[in-house]
């Protein structure tokens, strides 16, 4: 985080941000379908936060409104009065906002604005009710050096068909991953149908259109790390202890090591000592690990171990997509 700012946002930033992870989305029950509204809204309706209003009700509007639509859970973290003057403090000096992302998934619309000078993040997640579920308000550091530095390896996606980028770009807005070096550039990936990553209630890993899929190796390279019997979870209960869960790790040369994260428990197809090929078959996407719910962690790293190892920017052979936030695109072919 950058400096000047007081503690008071930024434990707003920690403690509301949590509310945006990928843990949060997924397993709670859909929401009911709501009454088509009538030609002519009421006042109460005109009044509602939405967000295409809630930067302009933030900056110049009834920070009141923002609060009395957050949800229970936020505001036993935070009172009214701790909210209008962190986000007063944080709102200084700003002159306006771009909207940078909108998406949504899970019964969720997520929005998200940049400052006009880049430094400076809001992210809001409001329910089909309308209840702000959600709320980061955070500075946004860039590290540019290693931003340009991609890997010399030529990377594929490891995984067929097309798929949605839940947490990936160059900063901690569109990717919590950035904050820390040693997964700054990390991916999580899942697979929608119908704005949704699962079917049915999502209280069982097969309601989710990712748990199964098969994972490929992304180039050639040796296996240097297997992991292969950690449990998958119940979605929305996440293993602390182990949270890589199931993993394959291959050196490609260079010092630039791929790490294939939350494998299903015995699906590993490839042992460690392993020569194998870009496309070979590594194992199957699982839950287990720190997940909530089946998704692909994938990342390269300057070494084998995720946790003491720095991320790189990944340079994939196809450069056309984007694998930012909030963007769905192809990987390999079936």
């Amino acid at each position: 985080m950058t400096r000047g700012y007081s503690n008071s946002w930024k434990l707003l930033a920690v403690v509301l941000g949590t509310c945006a992870m990928l843990s949060a989305c997924g397993t709670s029950e859909a929401s009911e379908p709501q009454e088509q509204l009538p030609v002519e809204q009421t006042a109460e309706e005109d009044a509602m936060i939405t967000p295409d209003n809630f930067m302009d009700t933030l900056m110049k509007g009834s920070k009141e409104d923002i609060y009395k639509q957050m949800s229970p859970e936020l505001q036993e973290i935070i009172s009214l009065d701790e909210f209008k003057t962190t986000a007063d403090s944080f709102m200084e000096g700003t002159a306006s906002w771009e909207k940078v992302t909108e998406f949504k998934m899970n019964n969720l619309v997520e929005s998200s604005w940049k400052d006009q000078t880049g430094t400076k993040g809001i992210q809001a997640s409001f329910a089909e009710d309308h209840q702000i579920a959600g709320l980061l308000i955070q500075p946004l550091e860039t590290h540019e050096a290693t931003d340009k530095a991609l890997t010399k390896t030529a990377f594929q996606f490891p995984m067929k068909g097309e798929w949605f980028v839940f947490w990936g770009g160059n900063d901690v807005l569109s990717n919590y991953h950035y904050a820390h070096e040693t997964q700054r550039y990390a991916l999580d990936i899942i697979r929608t149908q119908d704005a949704s990553s699962y079917q049915g209630e999502g209280t069982d890993n097969e309601d989710y259109y990712a748990f199964g899929e098969p994972l490929y190796a992304a180039a050639d390279g040796k296996v240097v790390e297997v992991k292969n019997d950690i449990p998958d979870n119940t979605p929305g209960v996440m293993n602390a202890e182990a949270p890589e869960g199931n993993v394959v790790v291959i050196d490609h040369g260079n010092g630039e090591h791929s790490i294939t994260a939350h494998i299903k428990k015995g699906s590993v197809a490839v042992n460690k000592g392993d020569n194998v090929k870009q496309g070979d078959l590594i194992g199957h996407l699982g839950n287990s690990g720190n997940s909530s719910e089946a998704h692909l962690h994938f990342q390269v790293s300057d070494g084998p171990d995720i946790f003491t190892s720095r991320s790189v920017q990944i340079r994939w052979a196809d450069q056309s997509q984007k694998l930012t936030r909030g963007n769905s695109f192809q990987g390999l072919p079936y």
